[in-house]
C-alpha cells in the first residue's frame, strides 16, 4: 500500500501540523532509505522503506487496516493448509503478501467468504470486531450479486426467490435442507439476474438455483449495502485501502 510522503509523516503523530510536515521535507530533514526526499508527493510503500527525520526512524502507529479487494476467480478465502497446497490452490491472502508489512499480513482476515469460483467485492481487514459486526446474521447486511445461469431464469424462479426457496441439496453424500429468506431480484437478461440477499448461508445462491433446476455459471458480488465495488475502479485481483469510516457510513448508517 503506497502513501505520499506528507501523508506518511502526518500519520506518524510526530508533527503538530501539515505545515510542519511540509517544512521538514523542504528543509531536507527527511530521508527515505537513506536518501533525502524534498518532494512532498513522493509515493512509497512504508512496509518496504525506512523513513527518518533528522536521523530518527519514524513509523506508523499500530492500527487496524481495511482493504477492498476485487476477488479474482480461482482464489479461496482461507489460509492454505497442506492439502490445499498439494492441490495447487491459491489464497486471496497471497495478493497481500508483498504489499503490506508481515505483521499486518499475518493478521488479515476476510469479511465472510466467497467461494473459489465467485468473484468481486470482498473486504479484508485486521479488525476482528468489524468482521463480527458485518457477518452477524442478526444484522441482515445486504449483499448484491450478478448471477449468470446455464438456462433461462423463469418467472416462476423469480417468484420463488422473492418468496424464499426451499433448498434441498446433496453434497459429499450429505443432504442439506433450509429455506432462504425472501430476496430482491430482477433480470438483466433471460440468463442473468441481479440478486440481493441479507443472509449468508454456505454457497447459498448456487444452491438456490440448483434447487430450482438451474446452474450458476458465474457469480460476481457487486456490493455490500451502500459500498459498491465499481465505485473503486479495481481490476480483478486489485485492492485498495479504505477507512473504517467509509465502511461504517456505507454499511451501518
Amino acid at each position: 500500500m503506497k502513501l505520499r510522503l506528507h501523508q506518511f509523516l502526518s500519520k506518524t503523530g510526530d508533527f503538530t501540523s501539515k505545515a510542519d510536515v511540509k517544512q521538514a521535507i523542504w528543509d531536507g530533514d527527511v530521508t527515505v532509505n537513506g536518501s533525502v526526499v524534498k518532494n512532498i508527493a513522493f509515493e512509497f510503500n512504508p512496509a518496504k522503506r525506512i523513513v527518518e527525520f533528522q536521523g530518527r526512524i519514524l513509523k506508523l502507529p499500530i492500527t487496524d487496516y481495511y482493504f477492498l479487494l476485487n476477488k479474482p476467480q480461482g482464489y479461496i478465502c482461507s489460509r492454505l493448509n497442506s492439502q490445499e497446497r498439494e492441490l495447487n490452490k491459491t489464497s486471496v491472502y497471497e495478493l497481500f503478501r508483498d504489499a503490506v508489512e508481515p505483521k499486518v499480513f499475518e493478521s488479515l482476515v476476510t469479511v465472510g467468504r466467497l467461494d473459489e469460483d465467485t468473484t468481486g467485492f470482498l473486504l479484508v481487514t485486521t479488525d476482528g470486531k468489524m468482521v463480527h459486526a458485518i457477518t452477524d446474521p442478526n444484522r441482515h447486511i445486504k449483499k448484491t450479486y450478478r448471477v449468470e445461469t446455464e438456462h433461462p431464469i423463469s418467472r416462476q424462479d423469480i417468484d420463488a426467490i422473492r418468496e424464499g426457496v426451499e433448498v434441498s441439496v446433496v453434497e459429499f453424500g450429505t443432504l442439506e435442507e433450509f429455506r432462504t429468506r425472501g430476496a430482491h431480484v430482477y433480470l438483466e437478461n433471460e440468463r442473468c439476474a441481479i440478486l440481493t440477499i441479507d443472509e449468508g448461508k454456505k454457497r447459498q445462491i448456487r444452491r438456490m438455483f440448483t434447487t430450482l433446476g438451474n446452474q450458476v455459471q458465474h457469480l460476481h458480488r457487486l456490493s455490500t449495502e451502500g459500498m459498491v465495488l465499481s465505485d473503486f475502479n479495481l481490476e480483478s485481483g486489485e485492492f485498495c485501502a479504505v477507512t473504517r469510516e467509509d465502511i461504517n457510513r456505507a454499511l451501518f448508517s
